[in-house]
């Protein structure tokens, strides 16, 4: 298993850490999945033979947000949250 840490723009409150959840936990080979709202972060572990630290940020832009990683090529504007 490998660690991604992510930090997630946008996120605004507790629905925003459900949804970034979500969207993460969906994707096969992730385990556990952490996300912080006071420090916009998302820990991810997951299995590097099933899936890719871009899969992970592309999830994660899907759901409306924006990544600030090494692994987002184009990182999204962030939306303003969820509500």
């Amino acid at each position: 298993m490998q660690t991604e840490h992510l930090k997630i723009t946008g996120m605004t409150c507790g629905g925003c850490v459900s949804k970034v959840s979500h969207a993460l936990k969906t994707i096969g080979g992730v385990g556990e999945v952490s996300v912080s709202l006071p420090n916009h972060k998302a820990t991810v572990q997951y299995d590097e033979t099933k899936t890719a630290p871009e899969k992970l940020v592309a999830a994660v832009v899907a759901a409306g947000y924006g990544v600030d990683a090494p692994h987002a090529s184009h990182p999204q504007p962030a939306k303003r949250g969820c509500c």
